[in-house]
């Protein structure tokens, strides 16, 4: 399957999502032999809350309504719809706004002079330019620029 197949999906599909109240985050096509898997990556649209089973059955239902009516799917496939899941990575104002409640690790970029570092806690606020990680009972703010990477992570 190809990046062109993915992209025809994301067209046929994205609006299935949205009519579910749900933002997709993206489609990976695999094919292994005959058989192939479209796994199709949805999520709340913005701010906190989780996803849960009783909606992702119902966007399963209305997805594979979808792809049977369109049938873009050369032979068989498997639909698998899922979240990014509990450690997912933070990479859009979005992302981060997302995650506020829950713990993430993120790592800043090292400017001239200074070296990255790395802040572990709960976001307990995220907007469009900075993210704010409570940890020990300090708030790090963070310029949403200054971040080379992030994860939501869980902490038992």
């Amino acid at each position: 399957m190809t990046d062109t197949l993915a992209s025809r999906l994301t067209d046929l599909l994205a609006p299935v999502v949205e009519a579910e109240g749900l933002f997709l985050e993206g489609i990976e096509t695999t094919r292994a032999g005959r058989h192939s898997a479209v796994r199709v990556i949805v999520d709340l649209p913005d701010g906190p809350g989780d996803l849960d089973l009783d909606r992702i059955g119902e966007a399963t239902a209305a997805l594979s309504a979808a792809l049977d009516d369109a049938d873009p799917v050369k032979g068989q496939y498997t639909l698998e719809v899922s979240t990014p899941g509990a450690e997912r990575e933070l990479r859009s104002p979005r992302h981060f706004r997302r995650a506020v409640g829950h713990s993430a690790t993120v790592t800043t970029v090292g400017d001239e002079g200074s070296d990255p570092i790395t802040v572990t806690g709960v976001v307990s606020r995220a907007d469009d330019e900075a993210v704010t990680i409570e940890a020990d009972g300090t708030a790090t703010v963070l310029r949403l620029d200054d971040i080379a990477s992030a994860r939501m992570i869980v902490v038992f």
